[in-house]
């Protein structure tokens, strides 16, 4: 992890590199560099990176409001993040230089979205959840077990209906261009109150605790059809909800517990995977349309080699940093803060479906779901989505999801 690799670097000197250099220098040569990083290997890496960045005239300088994400949490998280602007400012030969501010500096979780809407910032990372209060759009994601697996939602990013149903959507309705995203499944996350109680095997047994839930509509339809007291709480906020009692879990994923540093806090991960758990990166479609062509070609090219990182490197993440696996590995972070995963069976996740699904309970559905096939221009987005997530076999491995551009399908 980063935070291994620069233990040497006190942080005054790499607040004076960082100013010398920029963050995203500094970020970028961090990342280049294996093993434990000294100052003076990192500040000739960030010197060389600088040079490297600026021997050009940029034509276009894009900014990267990236919401809590920093170098070392992206090591957990694998987000693409970092990877995607890299490649994007070599693949361009320095024509389009990309300013990655992180660390909810520039914007957080709730308006990232908004801010590249504003033209505030060029390009965004969040989750798709926590957008979908300045972007309703993306609620389409979010129906309850439309996804059956991460392999699935990998299927889908890739997969050229994921142009139609989804990037084209939002384009025409909140001008922004999505490029790629992690994906992972929700679940509840329990605080300490769990810690020496048993392993949750059902839905059922969480039926009147109260847990945060996202800025999306469709998840709250799912967790109050679950006898699980969806409260609203800012993602910022959701620790010290947590640590203090104030709620009993978390709908969230794996990852965003470990990189969030909530793992000392949360004592079970209830694998219910029960909707979108998507950390996106988009960007502002009046940036996009002023790069041209052959710059805009650029970024999509740059996304899809981010979105093949993203999809073998989280999966590497879970089972090696996160410990997201039973048995857990001993150093991950799960297994350091005894955070057990409950693992549900099929029959368990069946249950769950059965009580808030579309599927089985489609008049719960119904107003969000004809506003967003209205949205669509007519398309049964449920179904749509539902059907695309059903085309590869249900015990696929998300790292065996093949590639592909879903911009020439």
């Amino acid at each position: 992890m980063l935070s291994e690799k620069l233990k040497t670097v006190s942080r005054r000197d790499l607040l004076r590199l960082t100013k010398q250099f920029g963050i995203t220098s500094t970020l970028f040569a961090a990342g280049s560099l294996s093993g434990a990083v000294t100052l003076p290997r990192l500040a000739e890496a960030a010197d060389s990176m600088y040079k490297k960045r600026f021997k050009t005239e940029a034509k276009h300088k894009l900014k990267f409001g990236a919401s809590g994400f920093t170098a070392k949490n992206l090591l957990i998280e694998r987000a693409g993040c970092l990877q995607f602007a890299r490649d994007l400012e070599e693949r361009t030969d320095g024509a389009i230089r990309v300013e990655f501010i992180g660390a909810n500096q520039i914007c957080g979780q709730l308006n990232c979205v908004k801010k590249a809407q504003q033209g505030i910032v060029d390009i965004y990372a969040a989750s798709t959840q926590n957008s979908a209060g300045g972007a309703p759009y993306l609620n389409v994601l979010d129906y309850a077990y439309m996804f059956p697996s991460r392999a699935s939602q990998y299927y889908f990013l890739y997969h050229p209906g994921s142009q139609k149903v989804l990037r084209d959507q939002m384009r025409k309705r909140h001008e922004i261009e999505f490029l790629f995203s992690h994906a992972e499944l929700r679940g509840i996350q329990l605080g300490l109150g769990w810690k020496d109680k048993p392993l949750v095997k059902s839905v059922t047994e969480l039926a009147g605790t109260k847990n945060r839930v996202t800025g999306t509509q469709l998840g709250r339809i799912a967790m109050t059809l679950m006898n699980l007291n969806p409260t609203p709480i800012a993602w910022s906020e959701t620790l010290d909800g947590l640590k203090q009692g104030l709620i009993d879990g978390a709908e969230t994923w794996a990852a965003a517990v470990a990189y969030a540093n909530m793992s000392p806090v949360v004592s079970q991960s209830v694998n219910l995977e029960f909707f979108c758990g998507t950390e996106h990166t988009a960007m502002s479609t009046k940036a996009f349309d002023k790069l041209g062509g052959e710059l805009q070609d650029a970024v999509m090219e740059s996304a899809y080699l981010a979105q093949v990182h993203v999809q073998a490197a989280n999966e590497a993440s879970l089972v090696n940093t996160v410990g997201f696996t039973d048995p857990q590995l001993p150093n991950t972070l799960f297994a350091k803060h005894n955070v057990r995963v409950a693992w549900l069976s099929d029959a368990a996740k069946k249950e769950a479906e059965q009580m808030c699904s579309p599927e089985f309970q489609p008049k719960e559905w119904e107003k969000w779901r004809s506003r967003l096939n209205a949205w669509s221009g007519g398309m049964d987005t449920y179904k749509f989505v539902y059907d695309i997530a059903r085309e590869i076999p249900k015990d696929t491995l998300a790292e065996n999801v093949e590639p592909r551009r879903w911009w020439k399908g």
